[in-house]
């Protein structure tokens, strides 16, 4: 059904936008709701902009994993918060050289290029410069926590998109960015709302120290923290091994690999395939923007746990035709095609999902804690198999077959319970921080509403 709006002569030489996507009734609605609330400011008299470096002024070859000054990309640009499973960092000559650009605590940092207006906040503690395909608002007339619930609310994101600009290349220059309008409530409007998203980041914080916890003691009962890997010039196999691995690639054989190996197996241990009930990867879905059911993709499967609120859909049909995809509670669903195969995340829903042609789905048998096999595949233990086992060279690719050659320590029950509860008192934690964030956004936006309603 097309949609239209009207405008006039004077409206489009005061906005200097001949562009309709700007004109769009969408966007104009939103942005009246706000314009209506009795205070009203916009970002450019709130705080100042910093645009980030442009051109080769750092090179991602440069990274250094020793460096204490993080490199912030724009797709770290997540709303709220950064994402921050997949961290770079700069040496510290780069970051001297560009700390003009360093960002400060309780910074906002807009992405203003591909994904526009993701708008996170810079934490304590946090040192490094950030790209050029994100903006810094810098403020200190209004509580940032405030204003970073305003900006990703409803309402804000309509009028920070209405000033993208580009065809091919959408993006969010400076200028625009000053004329965002922002409803300015009272302190005490204020501080409630911050305080939510305080909260909020606080519970993710405590999420993610509980997972590094359950890691470190899967390290420590196995000893990996201890393991050194060095790095032979050159190493053999024999031709047996060759025989029976059926593969011809060097990086097969790596010295590494069996270092961690003999090592699970000082230990009790089993191959996946004799401790799984199933083991095949999901289905290509037809994705329906309003289904009943959740449909879990590869990018949905992060470092820690998988990202529930971001699920895609399809419908009840689509899920009752692919009985071989449905995703149980407990199921380990593992990363199998691109950049990060191997990252695996236990499902811990009780609702009916179904898996994506890129995801392999791993059920167990027996007692073993699912969670606490999560953690397993997420340590070395996981990375270093997925390494050895992953096949291609453009596209690497994991196999249900090839997952099956992964040994796995069986640690003693009480441990494997001690780990997965770690693991499952860290989603519950990443569950309420989301309740909270989401609670101020529709904090803000009954606060806009109901002014709109009283002007």
């Amino acid at each position: 059904m097309a949609v239209w709006s009207e405008t006039n002569v004077i409206e489009v030489s005061q906005k200097k936008r001949i562009d309709s996507e700007f004109f769009h009734p969408e966007y104009i609605s939103a942005e009246n709701i706000v314009n209506s609330v009795n205070k009203i400011s916009c970002l450019g008299l709130l705080g100042q902009f910093i645009i980030g470096p442009f051109g080769s002024a750092f090179h991602v070859s440069n990274y250094d994993s020793n460096s204490p000054y993080r490199y912030i990309r724009g797709k770290d640009v997540k709303p709220f918060q950064l994402k921050n499973d997949d961290n770079v960092y700069m040496p510290t000559k780069d970051y001297e050289r560009l700390r003009n650009y360093s960002i400060c605590e309780n910074d906002l940092i807009i992405s203003v290029v591909g994904t526009l207006g993701n708008v996170a906040i810079i934490p304590r503690n946090e040192k490094g410069i950030f790209s050029c395909k994100s903006t810094l608002f810098r403020n200190s007339s209004i509580d940032p926590h405030y204003l970073l619930a305003y900006l990703n609310s409803k309402y804000g994101q309509m009028c920070l998109l209405r000033r993208q600009r580009g065809a091919v290349q959408t993006g969010l220059n400076k200028d625009d960015l000053k004329t965002v309008p922002v409803a300015v409530f009272s302190n005490k409007h204020q501080k409630y709302v911050g305080n939510l998203i305080r909260n909020a980041l606080a519970l993710k914080v405590e999420s993610q120290a509980l997972y590094f916890e359950a890691q470190q003691i899967l390290e420590h009962e196995l000893g990996l923290d201890k393991l050194t890997f060095e790095k032979p010039v050159g190493y053999e196999t024999r031709f047996m091994d060759i025989a029976a691995a059926n593969r011809l690639d060097a990086q097969h054989y790596r010295a590494k690999y069996d270092i961690i190996i003999n090592k699970i197996k000082e230990t009790k241990w089993a191959f996946i395939r004799d401790i799984s009930l199933y083991n095949r990867r999901g289905v290509q879905p037809v994705y329906v923007s309003k289904g009943e059911i959740d449909v879990i993709n590869s990018q949905h499967i992060c470092k820690q746990h998988l990202d529930y609120e971001n699920f895609q859909k399809t419908s009840l049909a689509q899920f009752k035709s692919a009985p071989e995809a449905h995703v149980q509670i407990n199921d380990l669903l593992i990363y199998t095609t691109g950049a990060y195969i191997g990252n695996t995340n236990v499902y811990l829903s009780t609702k009916p999902a179904l898996a994506s042609n890129h995801v392999n789905i791993f059920r167990l048998k027996g007692e073993i804690d699912a969670a606490y096999l999560a953690v397993v595949m997420q340590s070395e233990i996981g990375k270093f198999q997925t390494e050895k086992h992953a096949r291609g060279s453009a596209q690497a690719e994991l196999y249900p077959a090839d997952i099956n050659k992964f040994i796995i320590p069986l640690l003693p029950v009480r441990l494997q319970q001690k780990i997965g509860d770690l693991a499952r008192r860290s989603l519950a934690l990443k569950d309420e921080s989301h309740q909270l964030l989401e609670k101020a956004k529709t904090r803000v936006e009954q606060l806009i509403e109901q002014a709109a309603e009283k002007a």
